[in-house]
């Protein structure tokens, strides 16, 4: 699809209740981030992009970057670029005299544009015929392979559905996620979630920040739109829209999620949301997740 029609299919839901909810998935609704970036996505980068003589060091950025640092829950190709970008600055790579291979086309293409995923990648790719590109485009279509081969039968964390459950008939719930919508539906659909939902967007509708704006902003008051996530770059698409924010916290999942059902979803629904509560949440939150590696 192209960028009007998925900015229309959010521009275009209407308020059916008083309240609106985005909901991250991987790593958020469902315990899927560890076994899909230790499993998926870290063996392919290595593989495509040729690290094996610093499998160790590459292991460890991508795995740092996706699950333990200020940029977990990125767009793929973004985290490529960060994972790159610390690589070549990790004394091992240099100590091995190992040629960090070339990404300038793919930056240019992720400087350009917001719709970060393989769609909008093979259209571009169709036109430049870059082997950069081609090379990224073939290492997100074999990582999407392999997910849909390994991740079944995860559902989600405890208290997510009993959540879904009591909102239903009191807000308007999307999900918000830079996972393919392909997947994602599969992942809702498997665990009959997704009949709580009005719109399953992915990476292909641009990024959290626009799910938000085009689906929410100026149709409810900001007050009440939350948007629920386990990613620093959730916390930024809330913070982007003036919206509010829930966090799961990685490592904590079940207690956030409890904790949510029991006390949450009532402060929000009766406006105590905003505040004192909600400064807490995320002043803890923020503690989790460092920008610095812990090589450096």
């Amino acid at each position: 699809m192209n960028a009007m029609t998925n900015h229309d299919i959010l521009s275009n839901l209407r308020p059916d209740k008083d309240f609106f909810i985005g909901i991250d998935s991987d790593g958020c609704a469902f315990d899927t981030m560890e076994i899909k970036q230790k499993e998926c996505f870290c063996p392919n980068f290595i593989k495509f992009w040729g690290f094996q003589p610093v499998a160790t060091a590459a292991r460890q950025t991508w795995e740092f970057v996706n699950l333990y640092s200020s940029h977990r829950g990125t767009n793929r190709f973004l985290a490529v670029i960060e994972t790159f970008r610390l690589l070549s600055e990790r004394k091992e790579v240099r100590a091995r005299n190992f040629k960090m291979p070339e990404i300038t086309a793919l930056k240019e293409w992720v400087r350009n544009e917001t719709r970060l995923g393989n769609p909008v990648l093979a259209e571009y790719a169709a036109i430049v015929k870059d082997p950069e590109i081609d090379r990224a485009l073939a290492w997100s279509k074999k990582v999407n392979e392999d997910i849909s081969q390994m991740i079944f039968g995860i559902p989600p964390f405890p208290m997510v559905r009993e959540s879904l459950a009591r909102l239903k008939d009191s807000a308007d719930m999307i999900v918000v996620s830079q996972t393919p919508v392909e997947a994602l539906k599969r992942e809702w659909e498997e665990h009959d979630i997704d009949k709580y939902t009005k719109l399953i967007a992915g990476q292909e509708f641009g990024t959290k920040s626009e799910h938000l704006k085009f689906a929410a902003k100026g149709k409810y008051p900001d007050s009440h739109i939350l948007m629920i996530g386990d990613a620093p770059g959730d916390l930024k698409a809330a913070r982007n829209n003036g919206v509010l924010f829930y966090p799961i916290n990685p490592g904590t999942e079940d207690i956030s999620w409890e904790r949510f059902y029991k006390e949450g979803i009532d402060k929000f629904l009766t406006g105590q949301f905003i505040g004192s509560y909600q400064d807490k949440l995320i002043a803890d939150f923020d503690k989790l997740l460092p920008v610095t590696p812990y090589w450096a």
